[in-house]
């Protein structure tokens, strides 16, 4: 399915995508806090419109 050089690429590259993440995150951390401390609510906003719309999509299908 893999060569063994793909797998090896595929690894690696995910090792350094996710250490490069985490020193992003840290970085910015500070200004995260700053600009988007309440953006949990649009996040649940979007989680109860979607399940508003499930709910709609069940009411109709009967």
């Amino acid at each position: 399915m893999f060569s063994q050089g793909q797998l090896l690429f595929a690894g690696g590259f995910f090792i350094t995508f996710v250490i490069a993440m985490i020193y992003s995150y840290r970085k910015d951390a500070k200004l995260h806090q700053t600009f988007y401390k309440d953006n949990y609510k649009i996040l649940l906003g979007f989680i109860l419109f979607i399940a508003i719309l499930f709910v709609i999509k069940i009411f109709f299908k009967r």
